[in-house]
């Protein structure tokens, strides 16, 4: 006999959602994590980070917050996820790590380190950004340079003394940048594909339009192009009422160049693209608010007047290479790509890239399901506020496969 009909891997947001609705729909289950509840929140964020999104936008099913439009720590977000947890009464447990999953005679086999659970059904939530990718020439960098991931970074004090070159400007690699440069250090930020977002916009947060206007809230069908939207990196947003966006980042006196090309010979070598770059992002940013200042419009919304902010300024000849010899740049931090490890899956559900085969978090493997990737069934489905409505859609798919196995 199975151990339970389902079992959750990870007990962050999404995990402690899809444990809810199965709750609610009396699917016995199991939730494994390998640490505590919440613990990517724990052990894999920089000591000052704050949210990047308001508290409003960050609350689960039935929760609250005192300050609706503050930006809570992830240490603050970590005692939501074990209030719900509690509320939610779900069966977690803790310091479990999954090794291996197989499928044997309609089962599940999850081998963990402290045995093996059987199961009929297997969701895996542990997110979109289990693994840090950095790029191959990596090693190619000068013993001497330390070199870092963004879960594995606290504060400045981990870096030696001495420039740090800041490789990545999504949201992670605009702050780490920001962080760095207040604390006294040179900054060089490596610029490829960005997107640019105002903290602010006609007197409310940024991420309040992104709601109102229901982009968020787009679904996988009603996009264009969703491979092109898979590769979205996250705003140049953080946590509080600044702007981290280029023009910001260069008046502190971080230096900005294009995207690190390759590192060869001891040297570092920049693309030279920066400017087009900018201009793209510039341009898609202006496109977001034009479909703001439209939705305010044609709603009656009282709001103050546009204030765009301006373009994007850039030097006038960025540099196109550095010295990763001569003992200026002392440290890289590689804010450039995280990826979800599915590793644990010994089972052909791959395509030839290596990728998991899913449709909407519903695998061809019947009874395996997926949580808090980039668009599984919508555009806020790897946002803390789309675990929600995706655990909703999975756990009736889920218990509807009970329903037509108990039929047959």
């Amino acid at each position: 006999m199975p151990d339970a009909h389902a079992i959750i891997i990870g007990a962050g947001q999404c995990g402690l959602a899809m444990s809810r609705e199965l709750t609610s729909r009396a699917i016995d289950h199991i939730v494994l994590d390998r640490g505590k509840v919440g613990q990517s929140w724990r052990s894999e964020r920089w000591d000052s980070l704050r949210m990047l999104t308001p508290n409003w936008a960050n609350l689960l099913p039935g929760m609250t917050h005192s300050e609706p439009d503050g930006y809570m720590t992830s240490g603050n977000f970590v005692a939501q996820l074990e209030a719900f947890a509690a509320v939610s009464k779900a069966e977690v447990r803790t310091n479990t790590r999954v090794e291996r999953i197989a499928q044997r005679g309609g089962l599940f086999e999850v081998h963990c380190d402290t045995g093996v659970l059987i199961a009929r059904s297997v969701v895996l939530a542990t997110g979109a950004a289990s693994r840090p990718i950095v790029p191959k020439f990596a090693h190619l960098m000068p013993d001497e340079i330390v070199q870092i991931t963004p879960d594995k970074y606290r504060a400045p004090s981990d870096l030696p003394k001495g420039e740090v070159l800041v490789v990545g400007a999504s949201a992670t690699g605009v702050q780490l940048a920001h962080e760095l440069r207040l604390a006294g250090r040179d900054v060089t930020l490596a610029v490829g594909n960005h997107v640019r977002l105002p903290r602010r916009y006609r007197g409310r947060d940024i991420e309040h339009w992104l709601h109102a206007t229901g982009v968020l809230d787009q679904t996988t069908d009603e996009l264009h192009d969703l491979g092109r939207a898979l590769k979205l990196i996250s705003p140049q947003l953080m946590g509080g009422r600044d702007d981290v966006d280029l023009n910001a980042l260069q008046a502190l006196g971080i230096k900005v160049v294009g995207r690190l090309a390759a590192a060869r010979d001891g040297t570092a070598l920049f693309s030279g693209g920066l400017a087009h770059l900018a201009t793209a992002a510039d341009l898609k940013m202006h496109r977001f608010l034009d479909l703001t200042d439209a939705w305010i419009e044609e709603n009656g919304v009282i709001a103050p007047p546009p204030d765009r902010p301006a373009p994007t300024a850039l030097p006038a000849d960025p540099a196109l290479s550095r010295s990763l010899e001569d003992g200026t740049i002392r440290s890289v931090i590689w804010a450039t790509e995280f990826a979800p490890d599915f590793s644990i899956l010994d089972m052909p559900v791959f395509d030839r890239r290596g990728r998991l085969v899913h449709n909407g978090g519903v695998c061809a493997m019947p009874g395996l399901y997926v949580l808090g990737l980039p668009f599984l069934r919508r555009r806020r489905s790897h946002h803390i506020s789309g675990a929600a409505a995706d655990a909703r859609d999975l756990a009736d798919h889920l218990a509807s496969q009970i329903k037509g196995r108990a039929a047959a």
